[in-house]
């Protein structure tokens, strides 16, 4: 494959094949960090990314500084740091700067980046909504992109939702996902759990209370609707609990069921759930007829 045609594959669409074509563009296939493209992400070197001069935050908490560095240590830099390229293997930090502190705090000397060109924005906001539409996308990498449409392009909401077709409900509950404590955005970004779940663990009203449901979630394999149960129970304990929801027993075994009644003369009754567990229940009146279910079941056994 040549290099051509593998710097088309990273691309993200016609939007980024423009940023190539660009006289302004920089970034080549000679570049020395690895052939990036405008818009993907790369692994930089920290020492090659200078401060924004820009950055309009001065004072960062040293002890959130702190706990972030101890959890990228354990998970890694979830959320890339955006930069600008400044000239031949020099970066600009354009968003990111705690996670960058962080990540130096943690012992990193590499960080994960979107690369971005000068005077790119309004190719990057193309690319961007490309990406967006794409379908292999999980939940976790379009809040991400949202997010940095909103930062990056100076979107707001409201604009959001008119470039990329989506509703301002939509888009505000994908933001809400990157709240959340990075090991339920990596649980939901991996599959484990779905956007319904996170969704109920947002009105949790710490990490530790949205952590120990995530544990609940995944040990017990609960679907949605349990979790929004035990989160409503969460916060208002004296809560009469919602009826359990009724399963259908597929036909077949509702048949065997129903073949076990006729041969043995009693009642019976096939209990399942969704995972495929339950009890077959042989009804009874008196001792009599358990001896004889008993009786009859032996002589088969025989």
């Amino acid at each position: 494959m040549t290099t051509n045609s593998k710097q088309k594959k990273r691309g993200l669409g016609r939007g980024l094949e423009a940023i190539l074509q660009s006289p302004d563009t920089d970034i080549t296939s000679a570049d020395i960090s690895g052939n990036y493209v405008a818009g993907a992400i790369a692994e930089l070197e920290i020492s090659k990314i200078e401060a924004n001069p820009f950055q309009p935050r001065a004072d960062f908490d040293d002890m959130a500084l702190r706990e972030l560095a101890a959890s990228i240590k354990i998970q890694g830099v979830i959320q890339p740091v955006t930069v600008r390229k400044m000239g031949f293997d020099q970066y600009q930090l354009i968003s990111g700067e705690r996670r960058l502190r962080a990540s130096v705090m943690a012992g990193l000397t590499t960080i994960p980046a979107f690369i971005r060109v000068a005077n790119d924005e309004q190719m990057l906001e193309m690319a961007l909504i490309e990406n967006i539409h794409r379908e292999n996308l999980n939940a976790i990498e379009i809040a991400i992109s949202y997010q940095r449409l909103m930062d990056e392009c100076a979107l707001t909401q409201d604009k959001l939702s008119d470039q990329v077709g989506k509703n301002r409900t939509t888009i505000s509950n994908y933001l809400r996902l990157l709240k959340l404590p990075p090991e339920v955005q990596i649980a939901l970004r991996d599959g484990h759990i779905s956007m319904g779940h996170a969704r109920a663990l947002i009105s949790l009203e710490n990490d530790e209370a949205q952590l120990l449901m995530l544990q609940k979630i995944i040990e017990g394999e609960l679907n949605v609707r349990q979790v929004e149960a035990l989160v409503r129970k969460h916060h208002n304990p004296d809560s009469k609990p919602l009826p359990a929801e009724k399963l259908v027993v597929p036909e077949k075994y509702r048949l065997a069921g129903d073949r076990l009644a006729t041969i043995l003369h009693t009642k019976v009754e096939v209990k399942r759930n969704s995972k495929g567990k339950g009890s077959l229940v042989l009804n009874f009146g008196n001792d009599q007829e358990l001896e004889r279910l008993i009786n009859l079941i032996l002589q088969n056994r025989s």
